[in-house]
């Protein structure tokens, strides 16, 4: 068969038949979560903890001393 003779035929559309999905691998653990989600439902959403290692903003480094605070009043 030439190719070239044919009008409508160009290499782009040739093959144009679907590809079969991929099966994807059994992963025990995402098996386990699916289950997990149907029995008790959807886990809300993450919620941010703050660390408690972490200076806040603004905060004194060392403690004010007697003298400093005996000044301040």
């Amino acid at each position: 068969m030439i190719i070239a003779g044919l009008r409508d035929a160009s290499y782009g559309k040739m093959g144009a038949m679907a590809r079969k999905k991929k099966m994807k691998r059994f992963s025990a653990v995402a098996a386990v979560k699916a289950l997990a989600r149907e029995r008790i439902g959807i886990p809300p959403a993450a919620r941010v903890v703050p660390d408690r290692k972490k200076k806040k903003k603004g905060t004194e480094k060392h403690k004010p001393t007697l003298g400093k605070m005996l000044e301040q009043d």
